[in-house]
């Protein structure tokens, strides 16, 4: 969009939320109708030229956070206020904070090894450009689907790539295969070894957690057997990079880690920052997992599921 239109729209929302002009003085203004200032204010927040913000003086994010540093002894903690405890919209604001925080910290040199799913996806689409040198990017874990359904691997890589001016590298693999063979011949190869090993080497991670239920992307990859599932639902809460985990964070079959592709989750506490993003009713007890498995000294969630974590009883 772009020439007297957008240029109607800009100056419609200046008058309206800086100046208080009515809809009705606007459109009088602009030689248009009232419908159609009206269509231009949306237009306006559909595009970013509007982002209204509100604060509300009830809730304390700060303290919240500051109480989950310090009783789980993390490095930093973002609390985000969400107008709703709806997936979609939780994980709308947790991307756009997280966003925000890799603006803030990336800096020249730095390796940022990212995971997939729709919470990353959210991240990476609000990712803001920044200038910066020799920065490498890499995918986490296999995230090809066995299915049609879409686990964003491709498209949030290359989102990244984008963000820091550099060319990504991909793991065009499945998360998990059949046998362990496989995944060992895989492996084998130099060219996903390097992949591996860069992801390895990063000295930021960013991932989220899932949960076991049929709507996740990655129970929708279909990836696993009768057997896998009846051992995932018995005792896991959640997965980090395709592993999942129990609510100590301990490995739930180390049968169906051994067929895993990509990072084996103990690398993660060795990064300066491993960034978990993750928010929502469903995931306190795998965002619980991960704590207590100390795979993340960087948490970014919502005020409603920081409040949860501080009350929870295991």
């Amino acid at each position: 969009m772009g020439g007297e239109k957008l240029d109607k729209i800009i100056d419609a929302a200046r008058m309206y939320y800086q100046l208080d002009y009515s809809q009705q003085d606007i459109a009088k203004h602009l030689g248009v109708s009232r419908p159609t200032v009206s269509r231009f204010l949306q237009q306006a927040k559909a595009d970013g030229i509007v982002q209204i913000k509100i604060m509300d003086p009830t809730e304390n994010n700060e303290n919240l956070a500051s109480q989950l540093e310090e009783q789980f002894k993390l490095q930093k903690v973002i609390v985000v206020s969400v107008p709703q405890y709806e997936e979609s919209i939780v994980k709308k604001y947790l991307g756009e904070a997280a966003a925000e925080f890799l603006y803030e910290v990336v800096k020249d040199g730095d390796t940022i090894a990212t995971s997939w799913g729709t919470t990353l996806y959210e991240v990476a689409v609000r990712l803001q450009n920044k200038h910066v040198k020799d920065v490498a990017v890499v995918q986490l874990n296999g995230g090809v689907s066995y299915s049609e359904y879409n686990t964003y691997a491709s498209e949030i890589i290359h989102l990244f790539g984008g963000a820091y001016n550099t060319n990504p590298h991909l793991l065009p693999l499945p998360a998990i295969v059949d046998h362990t063979v496989v995944k060992q011949a895989i492996e084998a190869d130099r060219h996903i070894r390097k992949i591996l090993d860069m992801g390895k080497r990063a000295n930021i991670a960013v991932f989220t957690v899932g949960v076991p239920t049929e709507d996740s992307v990655l129970m929708k990859a279909n990836y696993f057997s009768t057997s896998d599932l009846e051992v995932i639902h018995e005792k896991g809460v959640g997965d980090i990079c395709s592993r999942f985990i129990d609510l100590e964070g301990g490995i739930c079959s180390e049968e169906l880690d051994r067929r895993t592709i990509g990072i084996d989750l103990v690398e993660l506490r060795k990064k300066e920052r491993s960034v978990l993003v993750a928010g929502g009713v469903k995931k306190v007890d795998a965002i619980y997992g991960a704590i207590r498995g100390k795979y993340t000294n960087t948490l970014i969630t919502d005020q409603f599921t920081a409040k949860y974590l501080l009350e929870y009883k295991a």
